[in-house]
């Protein structure tokens, strides 16, 4: 009897990032897409499974970090690419679900069955949406939820069959087939059906950002894919305990939510080169710009301007975190890394990393502890940044990545046509 192959460890990395955008905008003779073209073409030629685009909805106190819109910016990279799966970060809060449906609808035609959503709730940005002020994050949860209901239920309105081949090149619609969906809820009402034709991939990946309880639930109900800030293998082995019984109590298949992982490395030949990476890189840390860092980890309601570096954050001067309103699954992380008694500037360094998981180490060293997470069940997608700098590209494609494979942990070619085939996803749920 043949064993049964484990499914392999499948790999992001992300395009679209600031500098590359904002060197390009000011050369009359570039395009602000150029750089994220070369990372997409060699992600595809080294097997990434994927693509992710980020998004921020608003200038930041330390200046815009996101990329340009998501959906427009992967549309462009599906026509130079075939096979890479393309995410796209894009918010519940400030979208109505018919026009996201519209939107992400399309970009699984264009990229023949490649698109997936990585559902946000914002922390960000309401100033930009009208004179409002940010929705609570169970507002904005409950939100989400109806618009991830609408929006399945858009992309089912098409029943198996509404389009067949006429045998003369044409095709035939059975409108008997494509059915409203009459959604009348707390936030929305949308008559339905999808006004395109049926997708590719029925639906596109669902992927959800979002550690608070908000976010797992949601996560648990929807996700396929969570993207988390885990950093260590403690904090990953409680999370997917957590969220997958939760999921399991919702019926949902067995394995579901996957999870993945942001992997920050500092990676040398050997081991004095990493040790002399780790100490250059903490000798060079601003640390007035990364004490400001911190504070928005802590939900950018505290100023500890007037702390000394080297001792711990008093308690008291660490914000309650059922009253912070954004992003308080990282506000969690960094509070439960201050109450180990870490000093400020630790915390500071720390912040770099913003709460995900980071290793320094040699190629190989990086791969044991890929693969340790990868053995305990708790690592399913791994992203991985570097691919538009020479140095971090070679590490990649050359050094860890091989290794990686030489392992058995990651695949080395596409196993099918569609990004959810190449996730190795389990059947949606019928119609």
């Amino acid at each position: 009897m043949s064993a049964v192959r484990r499914r392999t460890l499948k790999t992001v990395t992300g395009v679209s990032g600031a500098v590359s955008v904002y060197s390009a905008a000011v050369d009359p003779g570039r395009s602000t897409l150029e750089s994220s073209v070369e990372i997409a073409k060699a992600a595809e030629a080294n097997g990434f499974d994927a693509l992710f685009a980020a998004d921020l909805l608003s200038f930041g106190a330390q200046g815009a970090i996101g990329a340009q819109e998501p959906l427009i910016f992967l549309s462009a990279l599906s026509a130079v690419t075939s096979h890479v799966g393309l995410i796209a970060t894009v918010t519940s809060t400030f979208h109505h679900p018919y026009n996201l449906a519209r939107l992400f609808g399309t970009l699984d035609h264009v990229s023949n069955g490649r698109a997936a959503w990585n559902v946000v709730t914002s922390s960000v940005g309401e100033e930009n949406y009208g004179d409002q002020d940010l929705p609570s994050p169970e507002e904005r949860y409950a939100r989400a939820t109806e618009s991830l209901e609408v929006i399945n239920a858009l992309f089912d309105s098409w029943q198996p069959g509404a389009l067949t081949p006429d045998g003369r090149g044409g095709t035939v619609l059975d409108a008997d087939l494509v059915r409203p969906i009459a959604h009348t809820g707390e936030f929305f009402t949308v008559q339905g059906p999808l006004n395109i034709p049926p997708l590719p991939q029925r639906r596109p990946v669902q992927f959800q950002a979002g550690q608070s309880a908000g976010g797992i639930e949601l996560g648990a109900r929807f996700a396929e894919v969570v993207f988390t800030s885990l950093a260590t293998l403690e904090d990953a082995v409680t999370y997917a305990k957590r969220i997958r019984t939760r999921a399991a109590e919702l019926g949902r298949p067995e394995g579901l939510p996957r999870i993945m992982s942001s992997l920050h490395t500092t990676y040398g030949a050997t081991e004095a080169e990493v040790r002399r990476l780790v100490r250059e890189a903490e000798e060079a840390t601003d640390l007035d710009a990364g004490r400001i860092q911190l504070e928005d980890m802590f939900g950018g309601g505290v100023d500890l301007s007037d702390l000394p570096l080297d001792k711990p954050i008093p308690p008291e001067r660490l914000p309650d975190v059922a009253s912070v309103n954004r992003r308080r699954g990282r506000v969690e992380i960094f509070s439960e890394l201050a109450a180990t008694g870490r000093t400020l500037r630790e915390l500071i360094i720390a912040a770099k990393d913003t709460g995900h998981w980071a290793v320094a180490g040699t190629p190989e060293q990086i791969a044991d502890a890929v693969e340790e997470r990868w053995n305990a069940g708790v690592l399913d997608v791994l992203s991985l940044g570097g691919l538009g700098e020479l140095r971090s590209r070679d590490f990649l494609t050359n050094g860890l990545l091989p290794e990686l494979r030489r392992r058995g942990i990651v695949g080395s070619d596409y196993l099918g046509q569609t990004f959810r085939e190449n996730l190795e996803l389990p059947p949606l749920p019928r119609r």
